[in-house]
């Protein structure tokens, strides 16, 4: 370690709450950032942690109390660095190599700390490069650690074995970083997607802040990604031709779908428990039958069959003709879109499902929830026959869906598909991605069974908490959390990482990067006359 990396020496600190480090006289406490990388030479091992907390301390407590005059220079250059100095708090992670031997190990978890006075220094990129290895066929570059230049890279297959989050407070970037993340499972084939796509901004090009148009999944990958819509109108306005228009019948509805919308409809408890004794009379087609009861002798008879109050009734059916008035839902549908879109999964085709102007959360809920169960229950069957016969798995799903707190809340997340695919990790080959800016909405159990977390800032203490719940080293890493930048910068965190990074995501749309993510790029003029033909 050279004078130059070098910041101090380590001088006290435990396992449980990290080292401190006593900063070297020619080092400035203001050239130190929480979240910057450290490397610590220990007597038999080399340690690799984060800063997560800077400090001013001095040896003789009177100096706090008469420091040095404001125009004395030469008393502070004298005390500064000796009886004045900087302190640092650093979380070890990893042993990342034996000091003693020139031959390097393998990172491993940290299970003791350095002894006193070992030196500490910023690290090198190849330390980074080390613990998170080189760009490859399953490691694909996110990002750069804070203030290096080294190349930051997720192992994606590793990613999508458990469900993940994205989270952040509007306009921190977060639906950027979740692009980027669908691109790189899309290229390295980790999994297939299927995107709940509520502002159309994954599928087609979209804007960024700046009014600078970007590229989405289709045109970078326009042979490997379908579009699916709701709003096939709304698509022909944005110059889209998608693969499939979605109609949703009355009889794909089940009263399990009615139940999540109990909030939305302003559904009464018993209006619910209305629906599924209505089901259970009238069959799959309870819906059409329910909507056709008028006040009639013959109605009140059913309803008093049936156990059913007529303010329950009523309530009901209001909440049902608000789901009638949304024109994707028809009586019958011919081609159902369940099956359209496991056609393409199977082989290998991401689908991207835009809303258009049906952006009000019950469309959203219901449509989401909706297919997601169907789409379940098929990778069940196909993984469990699998098993009994030994015919081909499934490959593996990422289900991506916006304000995950209206379908993971403590209220409905043990009613929801999403709650259970959460929970069962990667049991039938399927996960989830989730995005929220209100991580505290989330149901606690549900939070802790997410593998991996990238936060962009959150500035609510709640969503801090949460989205940090059951993590080692929570107090370092929350005022890592609280320091990013405003935009393009996170933290990324858990099963899929070594240790936690605090990073700034790869520049979407910068030259080259199209061309880098996606060979179909590699001819734009005929990519673009290719998407011309496509939607002409």
């Amino acid at each position: 370690m050279n004078s130059e990396t070098r910041l101090g020496i380590v001088v006290s600190g435990s396992l449980s709450d990290g080292v401190s480090v006593r900063m070297d006289s020619h080092a400035s406490v203001e050239d130190i950032v929480v979240g910057h990388y450290v490397t610590i030479e220990g007597q038999k091992h080399r340690f690799l942690g984060m800063i997560t907390d800077v400090k001013l301390d001095a040896s003789d407590p009177h100096m706090t109390f008469f420091p040095p005059s404001a125009d004395d220079d030469f008393s502070a250059e004298v005390l500064s660095g000796t009886s004045a100095y900087g302190l640092l708090n650093v979380t070890p992670y990893l042993v990342i190599g034996d000091a003693t031997k020139t031959g390097v190990i393998g990172p491993q978890p940290v299970k003791t700390i350095p002894s006193h006075f070992s030196k500490v220094g910023t690290s090198s990129d190849s330390d980074i490069e080390l613990v998170f290895g080189k760009e490859d066929d399953k490691k694909f570059w996110i990002g750069n650690p804070l203030d290096m230049e080294t190349k930051l890279c997720l192992d994606l297959p590793e990613l999508v074995t458990r469900s993940n989050g994205i989270f952040g407070k509007s306009g921190t970037g977060k639906t950027f970083l979740t692009r980027m993340i669908l691109i790189g499972i899309l290229q390295k084939s980790a999994a297939v997607n299927l995107v709940f796509d509520m502002h159309s901004e994954y599928g087609w090009k979209h804007r960024n802040e700046k009014g600078r148009e970007v590229k989405a999944l289709k045109q970078l990958f326009p042979s490997k990604v379908a579009i699916f819509t709701l709003d096939e109108e709304n698509a022909k306005m944005r110059s889209v031709a998608p693969d499939f228009t979605v109609k949703i019948g009355y009889d794909e509805i089940a009263p399990e779908d009615i139940s999540l919308l109990r909030q939305t409809l302003s559904l009464t408890d018993l209006a619910v428990e209305a629906s599924f004794s209505l089901r259970k009379h009238f069959g799959n087609e309870w819906i059409k039958r329910t909507l056709e009861l008028e006040a009639s002798e013959d109605s009140a008879k059913i309803l008093n069959i049936l156990n059913i109050h007529e303010s329950s009734f009523q309530s009901l059916k209001r909440g049902l003709n608000t789901l009638k008035r949304l024109s994707f839902i028809q009586p019958h549908v011919e081609q159902q879109a369940v099956s359209q879109i496991l056609r393409r999964l199977e082989n290998g085709t991401h689908v991207v499902l835009e809303f258009g102007r049906y952006t009000d959360i019950t469309a959203y809920i219901l449509v989401a929830n909706l297919l997601t169960r169907r789409i379940y229950d098929s990778y069940r069957e196909r993984t469990e026959r699998s098993i009994a016969d030994g015919s081909a798995k499934p490959k593996p799903l990422v289900i991506t869906i916006e304000e995950a707190h209206k379908f993971l809340n403590t209220e409905v997340a043990s009613q929801t598909i999403f709650g259970t695919i959460a929970r069962e990790m990667r049991k039938y080959y399927c996960t989830l991605l989730v995005i929220d800016q209100r991580p505290s909405g989330i149901d606690p159990e549900v939070m802790s069974q997410l593998g991996t977390k990238i936060t962009c800032l959150l500035d609510n203490e709640r969503d801090i908490d949460s989205v940090l719940a059951g993590t080692s080293g929570k107090n370092g890493l929350k005022g890592v959390l609280a320091k990013l930048a405003a935009k393009q910068q996170a933290l990324i965190f858990g099963h899929a990482v070594p240790m936690p990074v605090a990073f700034s995501p790869r520049e979407y749309g910068a030259d080259g990067f199209y061309r880098d993510i996606s060979p179909e790029q590699s001819n734009p003029k005929e990519v673009e006359e290719a998407i011309d033909n496509l939607w002409r």
